[in-house]
């Protein structure tokens, strides 16, 4: 599976989702704009790292952002770096799970969006029906047990390179306020 995800045609495919998504900078204080000349660079360093499991991804950006009545909410930030990798091992691995999901599951899947979701809704109060149910779990992803995401993973992600990778991101420490702080469940 690795072979997959370090091909030059998943890298620059997860190197162009990274820079249409944008995004802050991480711990690194690199620009999505930087990435492309980055990797130019580094690119055959950082892919022999991955493969002979000496890659260690860089501390997470842990910022602050509001969410609404005066509620606020930790984010992480990785590296572009850092995404543009996560984003290759998502684009080989999300497949193998997709098939999993009910046609009416709309939360962070591709080809999916709060708009259609409404649009389903709609279609289901024109049919009849009378209940809608909305679930959102408080901070889910804040207590997401590593273990056990990892064990649903090797379900269908046999490759150990691939799993280890997995495994680094989640345990990276998160930079607070300069301080790094080591997390052992949650995901940014």
């Amino acid at each position: 599976m690795i072979e997959q995800i370090v091909t030059r045609k998943n890298l620059l495919k997860a190197r162009r989702q990274v820079e249409k998504n944008n995004g802050s900078s991480g711990v690194d204080h690199m620009p999505v704009s930087e990435l492309k000349h980055h990797l130019e660079l580094n690119r055959d360093a950082l892919l022999t790292s991955v493969l002979n499991h000496s890659y260690v991804p860089q501390p997470i950006l842990g910022v602050v952002i509001p969410k609404g009545k005066g509620k606020t909410r930790q984010l992480g930030v990785p590296t572009v770096t850092d995404r543009m990798l996560q984003q290759a091992v998502s684009q080989i691995i999300a497949p193998k799970f997709e098939l999993e999901f009910k046609d009416h599951s709309y939360g962070f899947r591709p080809r999916k969006n709060a708009h259609q979701a409404v649009l389903q809704s709609l279609k289901y109060i024109n049919e009849g029906y009378q209940h809608i149910v909305d679930i959102d779990l408080k901070n889910f992803f804040d207590e997401v047990e590593h273990y056990i995401l990892l064990q649903l993973l090797y379900r269908k992600v046999k490759c150990p390179t691939t799993l280890r990778l997995i495994r680094t991101w989640l345990r990276a420490p998160m930079q607070i306020k300069g301080k790094l702080i080591k997390r052992r469940k949650g995901i940014p």
